[in-house]
């Protein structure tokens, strides 16, 4: 891999808004998940904002709405979800911060803590060719309402960019330099381990604890909801 990368998280990012979230509140008003899940998914929501939840609580919360049915099941939905709940939240201004990254000929992934069953279609709709995102377990072709592997959340986003760079053949230092030549987008401080790790971290309509950082650090911030 001889391109920059540009590296963009999705939710509050490119997105208005949580995919999870919206996610879950979609299953409900489709009648496939019972109403009293609204409340737990709320405060799922703040603890992630505030950084109070464990990352496998807050992973396993949402893979778990995905269990006991099949990817044949689920394809339907993802994409009544997507036109109805993801396309209208992404602003111009994402669109437009993609696209000159995709024009200066650098290598778009999309790096998520939400699951790849909801994302994977979005990380399409932006022509961002790479995913990395949470993986939802399956046995016997169902969703199990487990994850595996190493959870692409906070620590976790340094561990598997590694390892997906390892995989395309970069060895420790070609991976190291290949990282500090990256940009990485983010609107969280659930992101600070792989913003820090990044030569070009920038934060993206930020919450308060990664304002502050960007700050201290003079990172740049840019307001993609609000389109500036």
């Amino acid at each position: 891999m001889t391109s920059t990368l540009a590296i963009f998280d999705l939710d509050h990012t490119l997105l208005t808004g949580d995919s999870d979230v919206l996610w879950c509140q979609f299953l409900v008003a489709q009648g496939l998940l019972p109403p009293d899940q609204l409340a737990l998914n709320a405060r799922m929501e703040a603890d992630y904002r505030s950084g109070t939840v464990s990352a496998p609580a807050f992973s396993q919360f949402y893979v778990s709405t995905l269990g006991g049915r099949s990817p044949a099941f689920w394809a339907p939905w993802r994409q009544r979800f997507l036109q109805q709940e993801v396309l209208p939240r992404i602003p111009a201004a994402a669109h437009a911060l993609v696209a000159s990254h995709r024009t200066a000929g650098h290598t778009l992934v999309m790096s998520t803590a939400t699951n790849r069953v909801i994302t994977e279609l979005t990380a399409a709709a932006l022509d961002i060719p790479h995913l990395i995102a949470t993986e939802a377990a399956l046995a016997d072709g169902l969703y199990t309402g487990r994850t595996q592997g190493v959870l692409n959340m906070r620590e976790g986003k340094v561990q598997r960019l590694h390892a997906w760079l390892a995989d395309r053949g970069l060895d420790d230092a070609a991976r190291v330099q290949a990282l500090a030549g990256a940009h990485f987008y983010s609107d969280s401080a659930n992101d600070l381990p792989l913003l820090r790790a990044v030569g070009h971290p920038t934060a993206v309509d930020p919450d308060d604890r990664l304002l502050a950082e960007a700050q201290a650090r003079g990172w740049p911030v840019l307001r993609l909801d609000r389109g500036a």
